[in-house]
């Protein structure tokens, strides 16, 4: 296996009550911004909690609100606007991943002088960034203990992420009674997303660590145990706190053990979210299953049977074929009958008009380096299969 370098500096405080924390976390700095997304804090009386604990830590705040599900650049460069003229000096991003994504391009964007747009377009290096607190309100993306940032441009339709040391949260609080009030589609796609975390990581043909493999199978049985049990009873504490900490767990770097082949679903994905503005789990929903099929053969089986016995308990007694099949089956039956996610492209209102140019763009003119390499041609059979 590769060599690697694992360092988390993000600070965090999990469980119930820890927001009473953030008060002595904020009390270094003057000037905050804060950063959410729709009107779902204010309903639920965190917006009060959070504003009082500002005041008590003596900040002065301003405000970024409407963040989108998917955050564009413009919203960025709002935020960034604010930072700079006001003086901030620590952002508190109060939502799911988006807001916490939206937060860091914030943060690293008042940095410097140029467009935070050309962090992508033209990779310029994020050498500092402001710090960031976030208060996690969905499991899903990760975002709260990770150095990624995804943004949308919809004037080129682009949806791309990139690492970056600096934006990894300097404290995240992670309380999973603030995620009782997730309804049961984004719950659903939180709980896809997680999973699909693990499985770009855990589908590798990079030597691993049985170790990490074993660690990433409990994340995935977690998601697989405990997202119908949130989903039936939303407030139940034992299931949002394994599905928050296994958020957390499947994308903080932990599980990667020095791995160094690409992502395949998520730049697949991405393109559906840039042209179609789909959520982020329901496109991995649709995708991954179709994913594996492709990418089944007789060279890759091993990695399939591996998860059917180890993830579903499939009896390693049939044959490898069979598991391997059995494996993708139960897969499927997860997300679309115990999610009830939907299953298809058509479902969501997506056609075949775009497929040929959102392929091109998942392979970048290129192709995607992963379990499988994927081709513009191989990308595009993977999206007909989810017509």
């Amino acid at each position: 296996m590769n060599s690697f370098i694992y360092d988390i500096p993000t600070k965090v405080y999990f469980g119930k009550n820890q927001l009473e924390n953030l008060v002595s976390e904020l009390k270094t700095y003057k000037k905050v911004l804060l950063v959410y997304g729709g009107g779902s804090i204010k309903k639920s009386g965190l917006y009060d909690r959070v504003i009082k604990f500002i005041n008590n830590a003596g900040l002065e705040v301003f405000e970024l609100f409407g963040v989108e599900p998917n955050p564009e650049i413009g919203t960025v460069r709002r935020g960034v606007k604010i930072a700079k003229e006001k003086g901030v000096d620590v952002i508190l991003a109060v939502g799911g991943g988006s807001v916490i994504d939206c937060a860091k391009w914030i943060a690293g964007g008042a940095k410097v002088e140029f467009d935070a747009w050309e962090f992508y377009s033209k990779n310029a290096p994020v050498l500092s960034a402001l710090p960031i607190i976030s208060i996690l309100t969905l499991s899903a993306t990760g975002s709260e203990m990770d150095s990624c940032g995804v943004v949308t441009n919809p004037e080129t339709k682009e949806k791309v992420g990139k690492l970056a040391q600096p934006l990894y949260p300097k404290v995240s609080f992670l309380d999973p009674t603030l995620t009782y009030t997730v309804d049961r589609y984004q719950t659903a796609c939180g709980s896809a997303d997680i999973l699909s975390h693990v499985i770009e990581t855990y589908f590798s043909k990079d030597d691993d660590l049985f170790m990490l493999d074993t660690v990433m199978e409990g994340i995935m049985k977690t998601v697989v145990k405990y997202a119908p049990i949130a989903l039936e009873n939303p407030c139940d504490y034992e299931a949002r706190a394994n599905l928050m900490w296994a958020s957390s767990w499947a994308i903080n770097g932990f599980i990667l053990g020095g791995k160094v082949k690409a992502w395949s679903c998520h730049p697949l994905e991405h393109q559906l979210t840039a042209y179609y503005g789909i959520t982020h789990g329901l496109g991995l929903a649709i995708l991954t299953p179709r994913w594996m099929k492709y990418c089944l053969s007789d060279k890759t089986v091993d990695k399939f049977v591996s998860f059917g016995v180890n993830v579903f308990d499939i009896d390693k007694s049939l044959s490898e074929m069979e598991i391997a099949n059995k494996a993708i089956e139960m897969l499927s039956n997860f997300l679309y009958k115990t999610l009830g996610l939907s299953d298809t492209f058509e479902k969501v209102g997506i056609g075949s008009e775009n497929i040929s140019a959102m392929a091109l763009g998942a392979s970048k003119g290129r192709f995607i380096d992963g379990f499988v390499p994927l081709y513009k041609e191989d990308i595009e059979t993977i999206y007909k299969m989810c017509l």
